[in-house]
């Protein structure tokens, strides 16, 4: 179980544990927004079971983070579909392998099906005749640098922005 943060400003700030939203609920650092229908209960009493919390003092976030390059977020970006045949991908691929200089970056990788990633090897997609999808780029925006908010709760939706495609 988990629980979207707010801040004050209701932008989303962090997805945390049940267990750490109860503390900031009860320590009077913030307040339950939206609220599960099954509430916790304890030899002290019943406390809702917190979806959404807003904390009541705004939290100033540093201006202009990156968002860190991972595999999972590279197939999220990319809607798990390899950016050369469209099939379902489970792997990452170095547009410029790295064995010629390729770096981990937003730029260079995309997601790749075993298929097209063991064809291609440690070939550029022109030297192979194939061409890409899409350009892969850098995602933006305040849903890409929220972790743990690819998996949410339909009580969340009114308070996350939307993940625009990569296409």
């Amino acid at each position: 179980m988990r629980t979207l943060v707010l801040n004050a400003g209701y932008e989303p700030l962090a997805v945390v544990p049940l267990r750490r939203a109860i503390v900031l609920v009860l320590t009077d650092k913030a307040s339950v927004l939206v609220a599960e229908d099954l509430p916790v209960t304890s030899p002290g009493g019943e406390v809702p079971r917190p979806a959404v919390i807003v904390l009541t003092r705004y939290v100033r976030v540093p201006f202009g983070r990156a968002v860190p390059v991972s595999r999972r977020g590279v197939l999220r970006r990319d809607g798990s579909r390899c950016a050369y045949c469209a099939r379902s991908a489970s792997t990452v691929d170095h547009v410029l392998p790295r064995s010629r200089g390729g770096t981990d970056t937003w730029e260079n990788l995309v997601a790749c099906c075993l298929r097209c990633n063991g064809a291609k090897g440690d070939r550029t997609p022109e030297e192979m005749g194939w061409s890409l999808r899409h350009r892969p780029r850098t995602p933006r925006g305040a849903a890409w640098l929220l972790r743990g908010a690819e998996h949410s709760s339909p009580l969340w939706l009114d308070y996350l922005p939307e993940v625009p495609d990569a296409a």
